[in-house]
């Protein structure tokens, strides 16, 4: 059996490209004590005839890759990709995301507040720290506004700030993973937002209703690796505050890969 990793480009790993390369490397390492023959491909490399090359022949392919050049030669090579270039384009356009979430009425944070908001830019994932702004007042608001159009993104999305305990969490397929994990325990965070919450309390809160609504959410979106981030209030509520594709699993990172790996159709496992 012949599998394709594609690397995410970097400009897409803000602060975590060596995690965000040992996952995948992890996920190759099941695959070929699974018999598998892995190739590894750049995103950037994966744009045109190249990529196509690459493809051709494949199996199966894992892919990290978020951008519409690589996506699009996953979708057209007609190769099963985890994650499918459709779901990992609807995570990335957050507006679209934001939109489903609200139609399907998933835990979220409400409409309206006091506490400030974020705003986030809506056309695609964060690449900087300057795409997840917070902004405390409505002249703070302006201010990221106009910079956002400075820099060309008419697509913001606004999410109402909640005060809780930020956490972390990461998924597989619709049952082999999932785990969660306190930033403010451990200090890993990819640019410090989660600091504006302060340390966890670790506040009670009910967690297979976590895990069903954010499994929910995966189903919804038709991604099988995922991960994000939920704020518990004081009185247990939930209100998932971002959800992404393909996150390093830094924090489980064998565990995950093992996972990951059991994506593979059972018939392909033992080639």
């Amino acid at each position: 059996m012949k599998a394709v990793c594609i690397y995410r480009d970097e400009r897409f790993s803000p602060n975590s490209v060596e995690v965000d390369r040992a996952i995948l490397e992890a996920v190759a390492d099941r695959l070929r004590r699974r018999g598998c023959e892995v190739t590894f491909v750049r995103e950037a490399d994966m744009a045109g005839s190249d990529g196509r090359e690459t493809l051709r022949g494949a199996d199966i392919c894992f892919s990290m890759a978020r951008s519409e050049q690589a996506l699009q030669v996953v979708r057209e090579s007609g190769v099963r990709c985890i994650n499918r270039p459709e779901a990992v384009q609807l995570c990335s356009r957050r507006s679209r995301l934001d939109q489903l979430m609200r139609s399907a009425q998933v835990a979220m944070p409400p409409l309206a507040g006091d506490k400030g908001c974020w705003l986030k830019r809506g056309d695609g994932s964060a690449e900087r720290r300057g795409d997840v702004v917070f902004c405390a007042t409505e002249a703070d608001e302006r201010r990221a506004m106009a910079d956002f159009r400075e820099r060309g993104i008419t697509e913001v999305v606004r999410s109402i700030h909640v005060q809780g305990d930020v956490l972390k969490f990461y998924g597989v397929g619709d049952g082999l993973l999932f785990r969660y994990y306190y930033p403010s325990d451990d200090g890993i965070s990819k640019f410090g937002d989660e600091r504006l919450n302060g340390a966890a309390h670790h506040y009670a809160f009910d967690e297979a209703e976590l895990q069903r609504e954010v499994r929910r959410l995966a189903r919804l979106v038709g991604i099988e690796v995922y991960g994000g981030d939920c704020v518990v209030s004081s009185d247990g509520s939930l209100a998932i505050i971002d959800f992404n594709d393909w996150p390093s699993f830094s924090r489980c990172r064998e565990e995950a890969a093992e996972a990951i790996g059991n994506l593979l159709p059972h018939s392909q496992q033992n080639v």
